[in-house]
């Protein structure tokens, strides 16, 4: 197998970790970094993994690196292609992701910075929360071109809204297909219109009233999960969704899927990161990807785009 590249992880907690161990085992980056604040915790991580190679089957190398405040230690990452912000706080019950917003912002730009000065040429995919104000606040702090910073939610909000309606369904994940845009938060847009199972539209398969339900639990999924666990946040599904997003990257794929991406004209919006389904591949977002829409939709993913302008502005004096 053709492997090239290096991707480097930032924090090793469990969402980064984990995220670490499915790059390592899709075998297409020569490296993996992880890194953490936490002296030696992401150097163990790294050698546990590694030692699963041979069960595994694959031989890319992961290699860990403790990092400091001053940015001491990010040279491990020196010349990443892709590099995800896993690093922050996660929420607690009854916390909000919007809760988040001012200690991960100092984390995130300082993160961000270190990234600019080590890997000028990445390509960031950014899962720290609040996801959409993190997104904006890591393309400030780095000056990348926007089509270099995306943000993963569509990806898992998908998936999450996915789950929901093969459970509801009783029928095969493979047999659903679903779609979210806007936010990921309060003003997350679920889009029945584009849902079907087994190539019949959503509206078809199931009453009015339990697609809203489907859609309020996909909107709330994480909150559901922060709730059950008690201590931290869902990270299996999330990680899956970061990955898949870096492999896109990598092996330039060109893959369409929902992220966080820079909208500059799409849908009639303008100049915000917001959920929408885009291009990736080796520069990132080559296009953002309009899809056909109810006005209902439409206007909800307009009132989306207006909720997070305005957090996405006051994210540069954080």
């Amino acid at each position: 197998m053709s492997r090239s590249g290096k991707v480097t992880v930032v924090g090793a907690g469990f969402y980064g970790s984990t995220t670490a161990l499915r790059l390592a085992e899709y075998d297409v980056f020569e490296t993996v970094v992880l890194t953490d604040i936490v002296e030696g915790k992401p150097e163990g991580l790294a050698l546990d993994i590694n030692q699963s190679r041979s069960i595994e089957n694959f031989e890319t190398k992961v290699i860990g690196a403790t990092t400091t405040a001053d940015g001491g230690g990010y040279e491990k990452s020196a010349n990443s292609d892709v590099v995800v912000i896993t690093a922050g706080l996660p929420r607690k019950p009854g916390m909000s992701r919007m809760d988040l917003i001012g200690v991960n912002a100092g984390i995130v730009r300082g993160v961000a910075e270190n990234i600019a000065k080590h890997s000028p040429n990445a390509v960031i995919i950014v899962v720290s929360n609040p996801l959409d104000e993190m997104t904006a606040l890591a393309q400030i702090a780095t000056k990348f071109s926007y089509n270099k910073v995306m943000g993963q939610a569509g990806m898992l909000d998908t998936a999450r809204f996915t789950n929901f309606v093969a459970e509801k369904c009783g029928v095969a994940i493979s047999a659903v297909k679903t779609l979210t845009l806007g936010s990921h938060g309060e003003t997350m847009v679920p889009v029945p219109s584009r849902c079907t199972v087994n190539g019949k539209p959503l509206s078809e398969v199931l009453s009015a009233d339990e697609i809203k339900d489907l859609v309020d639990r996909t909107r709330n999924g994480g909150a559901e999960i922060v709730a059950l666990l008690k201590t931290g946040s869902a990270y299996y599904a999330p990680s899956a969704a970061a990955a898949r997003m870096a492999k896109a990257v990598i092996t330039n794929s060109n893959e369409v899927m929902p992220v966080c991406a820079w909208v500059d004209g799409e849908y009639g919006i303008s100049g915000v990161y917001l959920g929408v389904e885009a291009q990736i591949g080796k520069q990132g977002v080559s296009k953002v990807v309009e899809s056909n829409l109810t006005a209902e939709e439409l206007t909800s993913l307009k009132a989306a785009a207006e909720a997070v302008r305005t957090k996405q502005a006051d994210v540069k004096n954080l």
